[in-house]
């Protein structure tokens, strides 16, 4: 088991979103949250609002697949995330066990 954590930009979560439903994923959590990579503390114009890029909004986006599928799944999300420019975001894959759960 794999756990996939995607951080991308907000307006590539659609396609991201509609690539991992095609794929047999155990589970997915999406999260609304804000960072910064390599760009550091810039001004720039995002979506007609002016951003310190200290912290940018971002969408992150935690998968748990079984390993065959997260490896394709991962190249798949860099493809569709990937525009070239600084901030696209990043793809963490981390071994995970699938603990015992308690639905509730």
């Amino acid at each position: 088991m794999k756990q996939l954590l995607i951080i991308i930009k907000p307006f590539q979560a659609t396609a991201v979103l509609e690539l991992v439903a095609q794929h047999e994923v155990e589970a997915c959590i999406v999260d609304e949250v804000k960072g910064y990579g390599r760009q550091k503390n810039n001004l720039e114009q995002y979506r007609g609002s002016e951003y310190n890029l200290a912290f940018l909004p971002k969408v992150e986006i935690t998968i748990w697949a079984r390993d065959e599928v997260a490896e394709v799944l991962a190249k798949a999300i860099a493809k569709v995330a990937h525009t070239g420019l600084m901030g696209d975001g990043k793809i963490v894959t981390i071994d995970a066990s699938w603990p015992e759960a308690i639905e509730f």
